[in-house]
Parts: structure tokens; sequence; C-alpha cells
């Protein structure tokens, strides 16, 4: 698995109004951040990715979100 500083890239910016974590959105622009370990992880990941602390996985398009509201919706805008 990769692990790649997202900050490093993009400027991320909370979603206003703040999505219902029992219905989170997706998009290729969004990403969540974790609460818990403070990594970021891309919504739609088409890599294998996680967070640390394990509460984000995913890959193939696909992230499973083990605890909804340890979960911030950011946006990622290139830097």
């Amino acid at each position: 698995m990769l692990k790649i500083d997202m900050r490093k890239i993009y400027n991320f910016y909370p979603v206003e109004p703040v999505p219902d974590p029992a219905a989170l959105p997706t998009s290729g622009d969004l990403y969540y951040e974790c609460l818990d370990c403070t990594e970021i992880v891309n919504s739609l990941p088409f890599i294998k990715s996680a967070c640390n602390c394990g509460n984000l996985v995913g890959s193939d398009g696909k992230l499973v979100v083990r605890n909804p509201e340890s979960v911030r919706v950011v946006r990622g805008k290139l830097r």
C-alpha cells in the first residue's frame, strides 16, 4: 500500500453543510479525514488505501468506513 501525505499535494476545505454520517457523499474531489488518526483518504480510492487506525479502508472505487461519526468530509484542491 502506498502511503502519501495528501496534505503535501492538496489544500483541504471542510464541506458545508456538514453531511450526515449515515449518508456520506462520494466524488472525485471529495476526501475523508479520519478524526481518530488524522489521515486523509479519497472517497473513491482506485488504489489500495487505508488510514493508520483502519477506520477508512478501500480500493477499486469502493471505500469502507467503519465509524462514520469519526470522519470529516473535505474537498481537495491542488496546491
